[in-house]
């Protein structure tokens, strides 16, 4: 597969997982970030590949020198405390980045793939929720600024597919864990391996008994694969179907660590989704995907990185 690929949030968890996927089947990679959430020790081991960076904040013009032939455009934060804390990037990347990363796409004759996410759900009254499903999302409460910047970033994205006839793509990713997820990321799973690294209490929120659907970082990046080789244009879903509750994904990660900590409940965020899983049945038809990593080996690989990641900056 000898492309080259431009990835905007190169430095990120799952744009980082991408290049170097992408690396290992033969494409070329540039990377794009502006490092407000990304890390440079994400990539720094593809600096002796075909792999260029390049320091850049998308919501600016984006100028790539020669063929570009598939532009992935990942740059987001993706977390609630960065987008409650970072409210105004967080709509600007997903409007002012996504116009930038299509324009791009459409000067150089490029496919072009969207991160969106399942957050495009909201607090879903569907379940699971199928790509036919519009959503549930309060547009002012303090997640809509990521809610309803990935979904104006879909309506643009289709609105150069219909328009420009760009060969555009949307994939919308559910709970992704793995290698490379920062210790302070403040998601569920890096939040309870850190904490019970710690041998912190593990801080829930709400009872407990709200559910997700956890899917391994290297399944994602198969299927995001998939569909950027593919001949759709219509939103997948990508996740894993495997639906737990947030308090058994919890103890599970205390028998896995080993930890002596304990549970404790907090109050629970507004807006927070009760459920979330995903409807795979096209991933399943259309691409072949389905997630084949097992919960309990994902987590022994996450739990390992962060085990080694916070010992080597004296946080454990």
């Amino acid at each position: 597969m000898e492309l080259r690929v431009v990835i905007t949030g190169a430095a990120g968890f799952i744009g980082s997982h991408l290049a170097e996927a992408l690396l290992d089947r033969g494409c070329s990679v540039v990377g794009v970030d502006n490092l407000l959430t990304g890390d440079m020790a994400n990539i720094a081991h593809l600096a002796t590949r075909e792999f260029v960076f390049i320091r850049h904040d998308v919501t600016n013009y984006i100028d790539i020198a020669g063929p570009v032939d598939v532009v992935l455009h990942w740059a987001s934060p993706a977390s609630p405390i960065d987008y409650l804390e970072l409210p105004i990037p967080t709509l600007k990347v997903g409007a002012l980045g996504t116009h930038k990363a299509l324009g791009l796409a459409k000067a150089k004759g490029a496919r072009f793939v969207i991160a969106s996410t399942s957050e495009v759900y909201g607090d879903p009254l569907e379940h699971p929720q199928k790509e036919s499903y519009w959503g549930n999302v309060n547009p002012v409460g303090p997640r809509g600024v990521y809610d309803e910047a990935k979904r104006f970033a879909e309506a643009m994205t289709t609105a150069y597919h219909r328009y420009h006839g760009l060969d555009a793509k949307i994939v919308r990713i559910f709970n992704t864990y793995g290698p490379r997820m920062r210790v302070n990321d403040g998601r569920a799973v890096p939040t309870f391996i850190s904490q019970a690294l710690r041998n912190e209490d593990l801080t829930i929120f709400g009872d407990g008994r709200q559910t997700r659907s956890f899917c391994y970082i290297s399944d994602l990046v198969d299927g995001i694969i998939r569909l950027m080789q593919s001949d759709l244009n219509d939103p997948v879903n990508i996740g894993n179907p495997h639906e737990m509750t947030i308090e058994e994904i919890g103890r599970t990660i205390i028998r896995m660590t080993g930890s002596t900590s304990r549970i404790v409940y907090r109050s629970l965020p507004t807006d927070d989704p009760k459920v979330r899983q995903p409807d795979i049945t096209r991933a399943r038809t259309l691409l072949g995907w389905e997630p084949k990593v097992p919960l309990e080996q994902g987590l022994t690989e996450t739990i390992a990185y962060f085990r080694k990641k916070m010992q080597a900056e004296g946080l454990s």
